[in-house]
């Protein structure tokens, strides 16, 4: 992981950022900044005015307050809030509405005072939008503006809900919300048709009349829009980028979210650097990508024209440079995933012994293992390792109601039975789903196990086009998602406690998961957590960790940057297509729409072209040219 002093400054950015190894230390200090404002306003006679967002972002910072009520005898009770946004039309009471998420995340669980909760309002009529957002704007005006406004941001640059195209003088409004941001909420409403089309937001100009601001950012896939944010020009493309404008806002990132930043990027055209190995490579790959040329290609004039003249002096020459870096790309590359029998490894990923190596792929849900390593899976097992692969949840969340009725109405046709009949059985589900109310009713017990079969049937089906024998599978069904839903997840030590027996168990020489840079509210960064926690008992009570390798690699949509790879396993034009009818088995998950062809088409180009694009790269450095690569990064100490 990379070290940033917090407090850093750079001349790229626009907006002072600060930057923590964590989500949860940077929820911790959002968290005190809230607190030391109520209590100062407090002391004053006046009630402290909070902007509050919604989305797991904040959520973090929400259960740091609640402890801080319950354990520090913080009072709300002379707070007033405003809420961020609201879908619309979505009634209060339905199970995705920001006015229900409010309570159960955070409302219920301090003493503020009912009438001075202030959420849009989902059920206003269309006739009665536009007064209705005047008044909210005059509610805030009433109660002397907002003290200190909390922000997310979305994909594309949102803020609240105002998408691009947003102005700076905007206000309170109905806006249509943009086609990428329905479908990152499909998961939530089971389904992008599922997904209202509007909201009512704060606008832009809204926002900026805050005293004060406060941008929440986790995980790898918010890096590049608040690298936007931050340092590009003001946009209407990019609406978080008008808060350039303001006088007293800050970015508040864990490392993953601020990785993509100049200062983090390259840190020697912010300041002198120390030139470690890992900034080297990333300095002259990033020169290759640049220029247009293979390493091997770089001349003296390459690293003097591009700001890399200090890395010349401390390293002698190009061609010294060069064939370093050369080398190390090259020694990345390994058709042995779990070592090579009886070779040299002194330059290899992985050691040569044992030759059968124990290796356990955790995996958060299924048919990440296929998007994510389905090549390095099948590698594996026909190297002849012994491979677990254990899901830590059933992915039941992730099911629409259409997949499941038609589970049902095919295993009713066939004329099995799944309890005493009646409600029991086929029927009984069949008629619970159809009978429920749009998409506000929660899955019954009975329905998520349904959905949960179903999709644990499609993981079976997917391991098998890989020769992986269900023997070799483990569902473990971790308790956090069992309980709960996204965005709603809370690890518990049962969690840890189950990752820790099967690791006790198993004993691998390898472990494979993802989730490592990923928002830690996500399935797969709470997979993560929990694994690290596991892992980290395991080392204080075992000697076996001692010899545990932990490679992590990325969820679906994204790959390691080639400066971060210590492996990559080519695969063949055969291995590819293999890896791609294994993870069409998980046909629940390739749209989340009935409308499905097109989608189906996407998501066959998004899982081909990620192995393909990280092979042209590795070409285009100068290596031997593959179909496709996947890729995997070695997990150091503290990592975990």
């Amino acid at each position: 992981m990379m070290k940033t002093e917090l407090h850093a400054t750079s001349p790229f950015e626009r907006i002072p950022a600060e930057i923590f190894p964590s989500s949860e230390e940077g929820a911790r200090w959002v968290a005190k900044e809230i607190a030391d404002l109520i209590r100062k306003r407090s002391d004053e006679g006046l009630p402290a005015v909070l902007g509050l967002a919604t989305g797991s972002t904040p959520v973090p910072v929400y259960r740091e307050l609640v402890r801080m009520h319950r354990e520090e005898g913080l009072s709300f009770r002379r707070v007033i809030t405003f809420n961020l946004d609201e879908y619309y039309p979505l009634p209060r009471g339905h199970r995705e509405s920001y006015w229900r998420f409010m309570n159960e995340q955070f409302f219920a669980h301090i003493d503020i005072e009912a009438e001075n909760i202030n959420i849009p309002d989902g059920e206003v009529t269309r006739e009665n939008v536009v007064a209705h957002c005047r008044e909210y704007e005059a509610a805030i005006e009433a109660a002397g503006g907002i003290d200190l406004q909390l922000l997310g941001i979305g994909r594309t640059g949102h803020i609240g809900f105002n998408e691009p195209g947003s102005g700076p003088k905007s206000l309170t409004r109905l806006v249509t919300l943009d086609a990428m941001t329905r479908h990152d909420a499909a998961r939530d409403f089971l389904g992008e048709d599922n997904v209202p089309r509007y909201s009512i937001t704060m606008g832009v100009g809204t926002i900026l009349r805050a005293r004060r601001i406060l941008l929440l950012a986790w995980g790898r896939n918010k890096a590049d829009v608040v690298a936007g944010a931050l340092e590009k020009e003001p946009s209407e493309h990019l609406p978080a980028s008008y808060l350039q404008s303001h006088g007293d806002t800050v970015f508040v990132l864990d490392e993953s979210a601020a990785s993509a930043l100049t200062r983090v990027t390259q840190p020697w055209l912010v300041d002198f650097v120390d030139w470690t190995p890992e900034r080297v490579r990333g300095a002259v790959i990033g020169l290759c990508q640049k220029v247009g040329k293979p390493v091997l290609k770089l001349v003296d004039k390459d690293y003097n024209e591009n700001g890399l003249a200090d890395l010349l002096t401390v390293k002698g020459s190009a061609y010294t440079l060069n064939i370093e870096i050369f080398n190390i790309l090259q020694h990345t590359i390994t058709g042995w995933p779990g070592g090579k029998p009886d070779a040299d490894d002194s330059k290899r990923p992985e050691r040569a012994q044992p030759p059968r190596k124990r290796v356990l792929i955790l995996t958060a849900e299924p048919q990440e293992d296929i998007l994510g390593m389905g090549g390095t899976v099948h590698r594996l097992i026909d190297q002849g390792h012994d491979v677990t692969i254990a899901y830590a949840t059933s992915g039941d969340l992730a099911v629409p109601d259409h997949e499941a009725l038609a589970a049902l109405e095919l295993g009713q046709g066939l004329g099995l039975a799944v309890g005493e009949g009646g409600n029991g059985g086929f029927a009984g589900r069949i008629v619970e789903i159809r009978d429920k109310t749009g998409f506000e009713t929660e899955d019954s017990p009975a329905i998520r196990e349904v959905k949960g079969v179903l999709r644990e049937g499609e993981a079976r089906q997917a391991m098998r086009v890989l020769g992986v024998g269900e023997e070799r599978l483990r569902f473990l069904r971790l308790p956090f998602y069992t309980k709960g839903r996204y965005r709603r997840f809370v690890m518990g030590e049962e969690d840890v406690a189950q990752v820790r027996a099967l690791l006790e168990e198993i004993q691998p020489h390898q472990v494979f998961l993802s989730g490592s840079e990923d928002d830690p509210s996500s399935v797969a960064g709470m997979t993560h957590s929990i694994f690290r926690r596991a892992f980290r008992q395991c080392i204080e009570s075992s000697e076996w960790p001692a010899d545990t390798y932990v490679w992590t690699y990325r969820g679906s949509g994204a790959e390691w940057p080639v400066d971060r790879i210590d492996m990559a396993v080519p695969l063949s034009p055969g291995e590819l297509n293999r890896k791609i009818i294994a993870a069409f088995q998980h046909r629940s998950q390739h749209s989340q729409s009935p409308l499905a062809v097109i989608e189906q088409s996407e998501y066959w180009q998004r899982t081909e072209q990620i192995n393909r694009r990280t092979a042209d790269l590795y070409n285009a450095l100068g290596m031997a040219e593959y179909e496709a690569i996947e890729c995997f990064v070695r997990a150091n100490s503290q990592e975990t």
